[in-house]
């Protein structure tokens, strides 16, 4: 994961037009994928669904910032940034804190609902990468949806391999390590955002100065 993009300098601040479209489109995939995962996560049991469901409500959430601050002043956009980065640290947590709770508790997880799910938002985030890779290299706002959908689709990816896990070993420590994973990604990516959208803030602060 490198963060050679986040320097204080924009190379791209999200107004294009496919760019906004892009943006639609991808809201309304992560709205759809958090209502099957959440369901999906419920009824298999699966530490890893739920995770990945959230991030997908997170996605939802500040997608919907990003296209509303799009074209705002470069402060407005890098408090927004912050703002995200904020947030995506909170779920980190929030995941971690219910992974440890859930190595005290065992149950295994229905590994053939967790494989088909996670088959089904891997399709859905894979899309949505492909969408948004030519826009991966912009400002913090427009860098944190492209880290979000970045970590979605290794998320599925993971969760297929905490599915094929759970059934090999008959135990839920696959399901919950890609959880814990997942969470370990989630706080990663916030350091990332929180970084750059700190160096466009303290940017636009000089440039308001001066």
């Amino acid at each position: 994961m490198s963060a050679s993009c986040c320097g204080a300098t924009a190379k791209f601040d999200g107004l294009d037009p496919r760019y906004r479209q892009a943006l639609w489109i991808v809201i309304a995939i992560n709205a759809v994928m958090f209502l099957v995962e959440i369901v999906a996560g419920v009824l298999a049991g699966s530490q890893a669904l739920q995770a990945d469901a959230l991030d997908f409500l997170g996605d939802t959430l500040t997608y919907s910032i990003s296209l509303a601050v799009i074209g705002m002043t470069l402060r407005v956009r890098a408090t927004a940034a912050l703002a995200k980065g904020a947030s995506l640290t909170l779920m980190g947590l929030w995941v971690l804190g219910s992974t440890a709770y859930h190595v005290l508790v065992l149950g295994l997880p229905r590994a053939e609902i967790m494989g088909l799910v996670g088959f089904m938002a891997l399709a859905a985030n894979v899309a949505s990468v492909a969408l948004l890779r030519p826009y991966k290299d912009g400002d913090a706002n427009v860098r944190s949806v492209w880290l979000c959908s970045r970590n979605d689709a290794i998320g599925n990816v993971a969760v297929m391999l905490a599915a094929a896990g759970v059934w090999g070993t008959a135990t839920a420590w696959p399901d919950l390590a890609v959880a814990g994973t997942m969470a370990a990604l989630f706080l990663w990516s916030s350091v990332q955002i929180l970084t750059q959208a700190a160096r466009e803030w303290n940017a636009a602060e000089q440039a308001g100065a001066s």
